[in-house]
Formats: C-alpha cells, sequence, structure tokens
C-alpha cells in the first residue's frame, strides 16, 4: 500500500508540471505582461513608462522561462515562471493585484466554503442513496415510474431557478433566513442553510438517477438470486449485499468530489455573497487578477489527483479482492 501510494505521488508530479506550464503559457503567452499591464491600469492611452513600472513592481519585468542575462542557477530561478508558477510547488502562491497574501486569503476563505460544501455533500448523499434504493425497492411500479419522473424533471431544471426561487421564496416572501451575506459564530447556520438546501436539491435529480441505474444493475446479478434463495427479505438483499456491492461505482464519483468541495461553489457562493474560495476566483475573474487566477488553478488541480488517489485507496475498504502492490 505505501509503495503504491508513493508511486502514485510520484507520478502526479509531471502531471502538475504539465499543468503548471500549460496555465502559464495560457496567461502570459496568450497575454503578455504588457497586456496585464494595459488591462490592470485601465487607460487606454498609457505610457510605456507606467507599463514598465507597473511591472517593475509586481516583478513580471523578467524573462518568462529563461533569463540569459543572468548565470549559474539565476538563469532559471530569475524568471517569471519561477516566481509565479514554480514556487506555488512551495505553498508560495505570492501576493494578488491588490496586494493581499493568497495564502492567507485561501486560508480565511476556506471556512465558509466547508461550511455549505459539507453539509451539502453529506446531506446530499444520504438523501440521493436512500432514494434510489427506495425507487429500487419499488421497481416497476407507479412510485417507481413517477419517482424517475420527478428526477428528470428536477435535473432539467437550471441550478439558477433553485437559487432564485430559493431567494425569494424562503427569504423574502417568508422570510425565515437572510438573502445573501455571511457571519461568523453561531449566526453562520443563518446563511448557511439556504445554500445548503438548495444545493441538497438542485442535485437530487441527476445523483438518484446515476445511484438507481447502479442499483438496479447490481440487484439483477446471480449472487443476489442465491441470497433470496437462502431466505433474506429484499431490504436485507438491498441493504447486505446490493448496497454493498454498488459502492466501488459509487465511490468513483463520490471521493473525487471530496478533495474540490475545498474549491467551493462558485454560482452558490456569487449568489449568496458568501465570502468563500468560489466568490474569491468568481471576483479575481472579473478583475482580472491573474495571480489569484493561476493560484485556484493549480490548488485545483493539486486536490483533483488527491481525489483521485483517495479513489483508489477506498476501494480496498469496500472489496478486499483489491490489493496495491
Amino acid at each position: 500500500m505505501l509503495a503504491y501510494l508513493v508511486r502514485r505521488l510520484l507520478y502526479a508530479l509531471p502531471i502538475l508540471l504539465g499543468v503548471n506550464v500549460i496555465t502559464f503559457a495560457l496567461f502570459f503567452v496568450v497575454n503578455t505582461p504588457d497586456d496585464m499591464a494595459r488591462m490592470q491600469l485601465g487607460v487606454k492611452r498609457v505610457t510605456p513608462e507606467a507599463i514598465e513600472k507597473w511591472k517593475a513592481q509586481r516583478g513580471y519585468d523578467k524573462p518568462l522561462f529563461i533569463n540569459e542575462a543572468a548565470s549559474g542557477s539565476a538563469v532559471f530561478t530569475d524568471t517569471i515562471f519561477f516566481s509565479k508558477s514554480a514556487l506555488m510547488f512551495a505553498g508560495d502562491f505570492g501576493r494578488a493585484e491588490d496586494g493581499r497574501d493568497i495564502a492567507r486569503e485561501i486560508t480565511s476563505r476556506m471556512g465558509p466554503s466547508l461550511a455549505i460544501a459539507l453539509p451539502t455533500f453529506v446531506i446530499g448523499l444520504l438523501v440521493t442513496v436512500s432514494f434510489a434504493l427506495m425507487l429500487t425497492f419499488f421497481r416497476a411500479s407507479y412510485l417507481d415510474f413517477w419517482g424517475v419522473v420527478l428526477c428528470v424533471a428536477m435535473m432539467s431544471i437550471s441550478g439558477l431557478f433553485y437559487i432564485i426561487g430559493g431567494q425569494f421564496l424562503i427569504s423574502k416572501m417568508w422570510k425565515l433566513v437572510p438573502i445573501s451575506g455571511y457571519g461568523g459564530g453561531l449566526d453562520a447556520w443563518k446563511f448557511v442553510i439556504l445554500p445548503v438546501l438548495i444545493g441538497v436539491i438542485s442535485g437530487i435529480g441527476s445523483s438518484t438517477r446515476w445511484y438507481r441505474t447502479i442499483f438496479l444493475e447490481e440487484i439483477s446479478r446471480d449472487y443476489v438470486r442465491t441470497a433470496r434463495a437462502k431466505g433474506l427479505s429484499e431490504l436485507a438483499v438491498l441493504f447486505r449485499h446490493v448496497l454493498r456491492n454498488a459502492m466501488i461505482p459509487i465511490l468513483t464519483g463520490v471521493v473525487v468530489v471530496i478533495p474540490l468541495l475545498f474549491m467551493g461553489s462558485l454560482l452558490t457562493e456569487s449568489f449568496f455573497g458568501i465570502p468563500g474560495l468560489g466568490s474569491y476566483t468568481i471576483d479575481a475573474i472579473n478583475a482580472q487578477d491573474f495571480a489569484v487566477v493561476r493560484a485556484m488553478v493549480f490548488i485545483g488541480s493539486v486536490l483533483y489527483i488527491v481525489g483521485l488517489i483517495l479513489t483508489d485507496l477506498s476501494y480496498t475498504f469496500v472489496d478486499p479482492r483489491i490489493r496495491f502492490n
């Protein structure tokens, strides 16, 4: 197990380096530092002196990849790529265009994102798996038919409808919770409960249909008929056999999502005014703050690779036949 984990981590390094290089090329080759200076200065007729001053203040006056004027290791370290991208491997994300430390902002905004994402993930998983098991139990019945119709209808509706409709109905008309904003401490639940509720409801349709398909595929296998022949009830068959053997395809989609919970929801946080990582990314895109966007892309890549490794490791807990050497 340890050797497999080390091997996967070593495989991840060239992948992250490739993502880093591609991201850097998109930001600094397509948009040169001069173009970035013009966009940030926001002046139509900006002088060359102002551009050079802006670049020097932010370290964009160096060569991109290779500094031919330097000597020794500075040929590669005294470059924009090393200072703006390579140092992210060491956890140094630099500063945003407004001068704030990006790592500190990420740390402070991780809490609000997790306050929404974790309850949405856990409650949504319990609700959708339970609903899918119920439809599987009553398969080929009117309850199953109308349940599938409801799921198709729910997954056909845009997520914006749930957000705007929930804000209008629960916050504006019923005035049960604030329509947007965020408060720390014990008051945070008032701002979190509506985004969590909308997140759970909006994901019921697609997730339930997916889990139902998995359960129906498992329930037609030979081991299920053998379990029934031994006298087990249908509920025992579902929970003791079907659910357990369906965990591998479920974990494939579920465990990968867990690390991405740290990134927050771009749509939800923006509409509800939650100061999380999702809204932080959206604000950086609107402000054309490329330093923040690069850092969020890199973190997203790291978390996605971690999710894939966790998925492989989780297989050993639900399937004893899987062993890693």
